[in-house]
């Protein structure tokens, strides 16, 4: 092989590894035509700056944040991270209006035996509504479940961490 072709091997390899694995995106899909109840959108990243997201209580990294649009129309975002439950990590998406508020949030993956309750949509809807710099507190205004109390626990700080981030944010109007 020459150069050129190592050259070309290495750019293909590099744009396979962007993007989202295939069974996340297509649960995100899924959840994104349910929730703006469109069929056909362009979902594209976010990048946030290295030097204002290390502030952030959230991590913004590749491929976690996602403007979702249609027809030249900003419908609103997508974020995509995972929180710790008792032994492993948990993938969730928050989907947000093009306000910055909160239209539906879902365990996408779960990994545990227990507490697997947290991905209840009953449980779920409490983030609903919710907007950057509001504060949940479990046990409060975010309802316990009983055995899985790590994983509601972490969940809840994962969402004001997130809504802390988009506080931020707006407040530098960088979204």
């Amino acid at each position: 092989m020459n150069l050129k072709q190592i050259s070309i091997l290495i750019f293909a390899l590099i744009m396979m590894s962007f993007g989202l694995p295939k069974n996340i995106q297509n649960k995100v899909n899924k959840e994104i035509v349910k929730t703006y109840g469109i069929e056909t959108f362009d979902f594209t990243e976010v990048i946030i700056a290295s030097d204002v997201a290390k502030g952030l209580p959230s991590k913004f990294e590749t491929n976690n944040l996602f403007k979702i649009e249609a027809k030249g129309n900003l419908l609103g975002y997508a974020y995509l991270s995972k929180a710790p439950s008792k032994t492993a990590l948990f993938d969730y998406l928050v989907l947000l209006d093009k306000d910055l508020i909160v239209l539906k949030s879902k365990v996408l993956i779960y990994r545990e035996e227990y507490g697997g309750e947290i991905g209840s949509k009953r449980w779920l809807k409490q983030f609903i509504g919710k907007k950057g710099g509001d504060q949940l507190k479990h046990g409060d205004n975010i309802m316990a479940i009983s055995g899985a109390t790590i994983s509601v626990r972490s969940m809840t700080n994962a969402m004001n961490d997130f809504l802390e981030s988009l506080r931020i944010l707006q407040s530098k109007n960088i979204l």
